[in-house]
Parts: C-alpha cells; sequence; structure tokens
C-alpha cells in the first residue's frame, strides 16, 4: 500500500509539473493520470514502484498491455508517458536511472484522418438551416437549432478544437467581429478569422437566445457563448457530438463518419485543396509543429499531380 501511494504523490507532482511548465490542459493531464495509474497498478501486482521499476518490468507491461488487446497507437501512447514519468523523476533526482529510455515502442503508422468532402458538408449545412425554419418546431426546438447551425458555421469557417468552440465567450459574438480570439491547449491563444455565414449566424442565434430569455444582450449573466445548466457552464463536447450525429443521419449521411473532429479535418483539407499554404493552416489550427499539420500533406499531394496533370503544356489530354 506504502509503494502504491508513493506512486500516486508521484503521479500528482509529474501533473502539476506538466500544467505549470507546460501548459498542459485538463483533458491532456487526465489522460496522462489514466495512463500511469494504470501501469502503477501493473507493477503493484508484482510488489514493484515507480522508484524501484527497472526496465525489464516495463517491457513486461508493454507485453501486458498487447495482451489485452491495446492498439499499437495506444501502447505507444502509454509508452510514451511512461518515458515522460521517468524522465521527471531522474530530473529531480527521485531515480539515479532511467529505464525507460532504451525501450523501443510499437512502429505507429499515421493514419489519415476521415474527410467529409465540400459537398457533404455543404448537406450538413443546409439540413441544419432547414431546421432552424421548422414551422411547427417549439421555440425551445427551434433555439436549439439555431445553435447546431451556429455551432457547425462557426466549426467549419475556423477549424476550432471543439473544446475551444463551445467555451467561446459571449464576446466572440460581436456584429462587427471579424476576427475572434481563441485560446487553445496550453492557454496559448491565437486570432482567427470568421467568414460572413458564421458571423451572420452568430448574431441570429444570440438574438434568439436574448428573445428566449427576455433579456437585452447587456442584462444576460451567462459569459459564454453556448451556455448550460451543466457544472462547466457552457456546452459540453459530448453533448455537440451527439447533435452531430443526429444531422448526420438527417442530411443522409453516415453517422459514424462525421464528429466535431472530422469538420476539423474537413476545413483543414478543404482549404490546402483550393491552394493555402501548410503554414497559415497550421496557424489556424493552432498546431505548435508543423509536423502535426503535415498529415495533411496528402492533399497537397493530390492537389500538385492534378495541376501537373491538367495545365502541363506536354500532360496526356
Amino acid at each position: 500500500m506504502r509503494s502504491k501511494a508513493s506512486d500516486a504523490k508521484l503521479i500528482n507532482l509529474f501533473l502539476d509539473m506538466l500544467a505549470a511548465e507546460q501548459g498542459a490542459g485538463e483533458n491532456t493531464l487526465e489522460a496522462y493520470r489514466r495512463d500511469l495509474t494504470d501501469f502503477s497498478e501493473f507493477l503493484a501486482r508484482g510488489g514493484g514502484a515507480f522508484a524501484t521499476a527497472q526496465t525489464e518490468k516495463l517491457r513486461d507491461y508493454l507485453a501486458d498491455l498487447d495482451t489485452r488487446g491495446f492498439k499499437s497507437s495506444s501502447v505507444a501512447r502509454r509508452l510514451s508517458a511512461i518515458r515522460h514519468l521517468f524522465r521527471f523523476l531522474l530530473n529531480e533526482r527521485i531515480r539515479s536511472d532511467d529505464p525507460a529510455a532504451i525501450l523501443s515502442g510499437p512502429k505507429r503508422g499515421r493514419g489519415l484522418p476521415k474527410v467529409l468532402s465540400i459537398a457533404d458538408v455543404d448537406r450538413m449545412l443546409t439540413r441544419a438551416k432547414e431546421l432552424t425554419q421548422t414551422a411547427d418546431a417549439s421555440p425551445a426546438q427551434r433555439l436549439r437549432a439555431k445553435r447546431l447551425y451556429c455551432l457547425l458555421e462557426v466549426l467549419y469557417a475556423t477549424g476550432l478544437r471543439v473544446s475551444e468552440l463551445v467555451s467561446l465567450p459571449r464576446s466572440a459574438a460581436r456584429g462587427d467581429a471579424r476576427m475572434i480570439v481563441v485560446r487553445g491547449k496550453g492557454s496559448k491563444e491565437r486570432l482567427v478569422p470568421l467568414n460572413d455565414a458564421s458571423r451572420h449566424a452568430m448574431t441570429d442565434y444570440l438574438a434568439a437566445t436574448e428573445a428566449r430569455s427576455g433579456k437585452p444582450k447587456d442584462a444576460v449573466t451567462s459569459k459564454w457563448l453556448f451556455p448550460s445548466f451543466g457544472e462547466s457552464g457552457h456546452l459540453t463536447r459530448q453533448h455537440f457530438a451527439r447533435d452531430l450525429k443526429e444531422l448526420a443521419a438527417a442530411s443522409g449521411l453516415s453517422p459514424r463518419l462525421v464528429s466535431p473532429h472530422v469538420l476539423r479535418h474537413a476545413f483543414a483539407s478543404h482549404l490546402l485543396h483550393n491552394g493555402a499554404d501548410l503554414r497559415i493552416v497550421q496557424t489556424l489550427l493552432g498546431h505548435t509543429d508543423i509536423s502535426t499539420t503535415q498529415i495533411y500533406t496528402h492533399v497537397v499531394e493530390e492537389r500538385l499531380k492534378s495541376l501537373v496533370r491538367d495545365l502541363h503544356p506536354l500532360a496526356e489530354k
């Protein structure tokens, strides 16, 4: 029990460091906690702990994950968490060695993201717009439809992460706003432009919320653009994801192929397909490293091939 308590304390110290020095967000910290707690429980079954674990025990844990049916991507993620932990323990002089330093994990091929076509996104936008105009809908149903249409327009116009989208402040819906300030991972801020459709959708939705509450904009107490009665005070990612899948089904698309993250991919892919620079897309998505954005280079390659095919004077017609 003492070793387990010690591991719990080390996990907390490690997470405190990630939050303070690297600006890790709540979801990132929770993922690290879950992975490292599972590793600690594995070690405890054999009487071990973080402070005494050797490389062979780490290999045994990776083998155990494989036995439990974990995908290679999940095993690689857990190994990354373990490496970060032992590097921290070494730097803090809690250990004098790093048993994870020589470990090699499963090779992780980075699959291409699911991408909706422009026509697919247009179908969803059209259907969402139609739902805001349903004659026999109740005021509550109409407001919910306007909210979903607004969320969809803003997401496709900006490529925001779903956590960034649902936590937008009410001030983002100012009628004259051409840009919004987004607080992303690690509390880093970036400017993201809005198009006319997304601005109009936000203005229309905001007007509907005021009419529903019977209060003018200045008297509305919630600071969130998409308020909720939940603990966070704003719409949850899970709620939006469910609404989006319902909309996909109503638009004749497979719900399993549609999610907020898939629409973020669509934003990036469609921009690149139409000639946007990869560095610009990196900035808009809020990626710290260009390598994260380079998952979309297959789109650029296809565009280059089509340009050569269509424009080169010696290309076969």
